[in-house]
């Protein structure tokens, strides 16, 4: 799987909602290889969207379509400044629910010391995991160069995240989460988008 994550600050977050609405109505047809769009804004007005494809060439190849430029070209307007594209073709998906109907999203950006070893501990104890927090319907993590990530966690509510952020883990997976930290460089930046736009091919 290939994910582009593009972020940047908007004023109008309902301008940018129905500029995505255009794409899955009038673009995404035609885009050979979407499996789907996670997007939202902030309350500080931060956008980000992560785009997943099958691969990176025909993420390329949609990008390459007139349509899609002239499309591009229009919304790009609705951003202060510049945005960020980060691409990353090393993704691992974790879904134990339907992210589709996810209530809440947190979107993490980090660097860690260790990209392979954190694949690890993210692979271990799945079930434990869900039924810990099974308010966690899914997550998408992307690595990008440098250690640095993005990691999507979709969750059935923010009232039922809050609730599990602050449960406390089994001896096992707190020491999974205290490893994970001690391989962070810093703390990761949390974005929370509480009225996600999520969006599937049809």
């Amino acid at each position: 799987m290939f994910v582009q994550v593009i972020q940047g600050q908007v004023s109008d977050p309902g301008m940018a909602h129905a500029a995505l609405d255009q794409w899955v109505q009038e673009l995404a047809p035609g885009a050979t290889g979407w499996l789907g769009s996670t997007a939202g804004v902030t309350d500080d007005g931060t956008f980000i969207a992560l785009a997943r494809f099958e691969s990176e060439e025909l993420a390329r190849r949609n990008s390459d379509r007139p349509e899609q430029d002239r499309w591009w070209a229009e919304t790009s307007k609705l951003f202060s400044g510049k945005p960020t594209f980060r691409d990353s073709n090393d993704v691992v998906v974790d879904i134990v629910g339907d992210p589709d109907q996810a209530g809440f999203v947190q979107i993490m950006e980090g660097q860690g010391t260790d990209p392979d070893r954190a694949r690890e501990l993210m692979a271990t104890d799945s079930q434990e995991w869900a039924a810990f927090r099974p308010d966690i319907v899914g997550s998408v993590a992307a690595q990008h160069e440098g250690g640095k990530y993005t990691m999507a966690l979709y969750f059935t509510s923010e009232e039922e995240a809050r609730e599990g952020e602050r449960k406390e883990p089994p001896p096992a997976l707190k020491a999974q989460m205290d490893e994970m930290n001690a391989l962070s460089v810093g703390a990761p930046e949390f974005f929370d988008i509480k009225q996600p736009w999520l969006y599937s091919p049809r």
